[in-house]
């Protein structure tokens, strides 16, 4: 019963959203008024997928970050190790 109120209820509020926007239509500038918002509507999915892109980007620029870190890090012992090497050569 309360699943078929919730469908009701939303049916009923969109019904009204569309009747409110087709009043704003009708009225003088209203149908400019009405582009605007979908134009505004629009432009905010296409920001919204780009900001989804940006995280990704984020995400993956991490990952290659903590790589650079470990290769680094693994450089620099091997460096130390073969100089140590080298100078324990050059005392004996």
């Amino acid at each position: 019963m309360a699943g078929t109120r919730r469908t009701d209820l939303l049916g009923r509020l969109a019904d009204l959203g569309e009747e409110a926007i087709q009043r704003l239509q009708d009225t003088p500038g209203g149908d400019r008024a009405v582009s605007a918002v979908t134009t505004l509507r629009d432009r905010l999915d296409e920001l919204q997928k780009r900001v989804r892109g940006l995280e990704q980007l984020e995400k993956r620029l991490a990952a290659v970050e903590r790589k650079v870190d470990k290769l680094s890090k693994a450089t620099t012992a091997a460096k130390s190790s073969s100089s140590s090497r080298a100078k324990k050569a050059q005392q004996q």
